[in-house]
C-alpha cells in the first residue's frame, strides 16, 4: 500500500509521510473522523508542514503526503508549487501562534472529539480519574487541562493568541464546543496526548451516565505510578496506532 507515491521527491518526504499518518491516526481513534481537523510539524524557525486541503478533499482518514504542504508561518508557500489547487486550514493561525509562543511545541495537533466536546459542556473537567489504565494520560491530568471557552473558529492571530493564553504551558486546550488543541515535542505526543484525553472523557461521560460520581486518584496513588518512558510511552504506542490503521487498497 502506497500512502505517497508522488511525494518522494519533494523535500521532507518522510516529515510529510508522518504528518500523514498522523491524520490517519486522529481519524482511526475518532478525534477526527470527518473532513475537519489538521495537523501540523515545524521543521525550522520559519517553516511548518500542514495538512492542506485539496481539490478532491477526502477527509483524514484518507489523509496522503500529498496532502501535507510546506508554509511559512504567515502561511504563504515556502517552496516551489506547494499550494497549487490547496489551501491551508482556516485555521492555521492556530497551529502558527503555537508554534510562535511555545519553543517547546514542534507538532501541533487540531481534532474534534465528539467525547471531549461532550464532556466540557456536560460540566465534566478532564481529571486523574484513572492510573495505571493510562499512565501518561493521568499525569497530564492531573497537570490540569485548561478550556478556552470561546467556541469560535480560530482564523486569525487575535482569536489565537486568546487560546495560546488559556493554554498557557499546558500540551493540551480544550475548545468550547469545538474540539481541543495539542502540542508536542514530536508528532506522536501530540496525538497520543489527544488519544489520552479523549479516553478520559470517554470515560467520564460513561461514568457519569451510570450514576457515579468522578473523584480524583488519591494523591499517594499518582506519586506511585511509575514512569515508564519514552520506548514505551511513545515509540511502541506510536508504533501500535500506525500498525492498527485500516488497510485501505485504493490509497
Amino acid at each position: 500500500m502506497d500512502f505517497d507515491r508522488d511525494s518522494v521527491s519533494r523535500p521532507f518526504a518522510e516529515e510529510r509521510r508522518l504528518v500523514a499518518e498522523a491524520c490517519r491516526v486522529l481519524a482511526a481513534r475518532g478525534l477526527a473522523d470527518g473532513f475537519l481537523g489538521h495537523l501540523s510539524l515545524r521543521v525550522d524557525d520559519e517553516r511548518l508542514l500542514v495538512r492542506c486541503r485539496g481539490p478532491q478533499e477526502r477527509g483524514l482518514a484518507w489523509t496522503t503526503a500529498d496532502d501535507v504542504h510546506l508554509v511559512d508561518l504567515d502561511g504563504m508557500p515556502a517552496g516551489d508549487a506547494e499550494l497549487d489547487g490547496w489551501t491551508t486550514p482556516h485555521e492555521l493561525p492556530l497551529h502558527t501562534e503555537v508554534l510562535r509562543t511555545r519553543p517547546d511545541a514542534v507538532a501541533v495537533a487540531h481534532a474534534h472529539p465528539p467525547a471531549v466536546v461532550a464532556a466540557d459542556l456536560a460540566g465534566l473537567r478532564i481529571r486523574p480519574i484513572v492510573g495505571a489504565f493510562d499512565i501518561p494520560g493521568a499525569r497530564l491530568a492531573a497537570g490540569g487541562v485548561p478550556v478556552y471557552k470561546r467556541a469560535v473558529l480560530i482564523r486569525n492571530r487575535a482569536l489565537a493568541a486568546e487560546m495560546t493564553a488559556a493554554m498557557g504551558e499546558r500540551p493540551v486546550v480544550l475548545l468550547r464546543g469545538h474540539g481541543l488543541t495539542s502540542a508536542g515535542a514530536t508528532v506522536a505526543e501530540a496525538v497520543l496526548n489527544a488519544i489520552s484525553v479523549d479516553q478520559i472523557a470517554r470515560l467520564a461521560l460513561t461514568i457519569a451516565s451510570a450514576g457515579g460520581v468522578l473523584s480524583n486518584l488519591p494523591a499517594e496513588d499518582l506519586a506511585e505510578l511509575p514512569d515508564l518512558g519514552g520506548g514505551l510511552n511513545h515509540a511502541t504506542a506510536w508504533r501500535h496506532e500506525i500498525a492498527r490503521l485500516p488497510h485501505t487498497s485504493d490509497l
